[in-house]
């Protein structure tokens, strides 16, 4: 009989078995930095931009010289000069001057609008400026984009490209981040093959679709292979993987079934915590700790181990790494009804219609080829005996 925890009591209990492990840092050049997980905060020592400047084309003015303009009696301003992109501008605007500017350009002191060239003319050496501008209007102030002391970055956050352009444009080449968790994957299963499967044979899934995901979460994987449902071979792949990673995930031998035996691997060689979480996909999993190591035992069919992975050994990694908790991609009403009575927390693949609602692409866990087809899922609550068309839900990212 399996001990069924929730979802929510797996993930406390998983967290609080490894509160132990601490991951080591190290620094890294920006351009190496994509996908890794930043160790401390970046606090800015400049302000981004540097200076105020235009973010049109046009004239650097006074605002105030500009109130009451319009088509037929335009402000008149004498125009005193050009500034470029690049050049500093290192004179005073004096009240009736402007100069002429382009996008990105330095404001002079005395400056605090740029007029768009669309709304001036040109006579005789004065700018003739029909449309009036506010303060602050047209132009991006000195720290606008980030202060000096300003935290530009949080600890926990995996940088992406334009995290990796914040750094950049802060003057920062070198980064702080956590070693990347070593996360085996051994994949179990007389029925799994690596290759050319024959009558009553599948090839292997897991160990790619599994080590594929934990890249994508900011950890190394080994790809152990698989192991066919010998107690004495699993065993011995637990302890070689143990030995070489931060934590180790078990596809397959998570059921009820008399050949499962990885529950038991678990806690003749360490301890098994608990064995079952009710949620659908997913509920036989496993979780234990060998010589200090995680251990996870997943279930055989890809998109349940998948959704385990996903729900599961990434609240690890997160808590792991100090990442700030998930947050949904987005909100849609339901397209049709959701029938749901299994008393078990449940997640379903979904997709977006032509008038952007949620339409569930219902699926058995044996299935893979749905995560590729949607664009996210849902969650339902336990003991929920159904949820109507037009209720309105959170998307998760896949």
């Amino acid at each position: 009989m399996l001990n069924v925890l929730s979802r929510e009591e797996a993930v406390a209990l998983i967290k609080k078995k490894t509160a132990h492990l601490t991951p080591e840092t190290e620094t890294v050049n920006i351009s190496d930095a994509a996908r890794r997980v930043l160790a401390c905060d970046t606090v800015s020592a400049e302000n981004i931009p540097s200076f105020d400047r235009s973010t049109v084309d046009g004239y650097a003015v006074n605002a105030a010289d500009t109130f009451g303009a319009g088509a037929s009696i335009p402000a008149q301003l004498e125009i005193t000069g050009e500034i470029l992109m690049g050049e500093s501008a290192d004179f005073d605007l004096a009240r009736g001057q402007c100069v002429k500017i382009s996008t990105g350009g330095m404001l002079p002191a005395g400056a605090d609008a740029a007029v768009m060239v669309e709304h001036t003319d040109f006579a005789g050496g004065l700018c003739l400026v029909y449309k009036p501008v506010a303060p602050g209007e047209n132009i991006t102030k000195k720290g606008d984009d980030i202060s000096a002391g300003e935290t530009a970055l949080k600890k926990g956050t995996l940088i992406r490209p334009s995290h990796i352009g914040v750094l950049a444009a802060l003057g920062i080449t070198e980064v702080e981040v956590y070693k990347k968790p070593v996360i085996a994957v051994i994949s179990t299963g007389d029925e799994i093959v690596g290759e050319d499967p024959k009558p009553g044979q599948i090839r292997d899934v897991n160990t790619f679709l599994l080590s594929s995901a934990i890249k994508e979460s900011g950890c190394e994987a080994i790809e152990y292979g698989v192991v066919a449902d010998k107690r004495e071979d699993i065993e011995n792949a637990v302890k070689e993987c143990v030995k070489k990673a931060d934590a180790v995930i078990i596809s397959g031998g998570s059921s009820a079934g008399a050949r499962d035996m990885t529950v038991d691997i678990i806690d003749t060689l360490g301890e098994a915590y608990f064995h079952g979480i009710a949620m659908k996909p997913g509920k036989p999993t496993i979780f234990g700790i060998i010589s200090g190591k995680p251990v996870f035992g997943l279930p055989g069919h890809p998109l349940a181990a998948y959704f385990v992975f996903r729900l599961i050994v990434t609240e690890f990694i997160r808590d792991l790494m100090n990442m700030p908790p998930e947050k949904p991609s987005g909100r849609a009403a339901l397209a049709e009804n959701i029938p749901s009575n299994h008393g078990r927390e449940e997640f379903l693949c979904v997709k977006m219609n032509e008038n952007n609602e949620i339409v569930p692409l219902h699926t058995k866990s044996g299935i893979i080829s749905v995560l590729s087809e949607a664009g996210g899922f849902i969650k339902i609550p336990r003991n929920t005996e159904g949820i109507n068309k037009g209720t309105v839900m959170e998307i998760y990212s896949l």
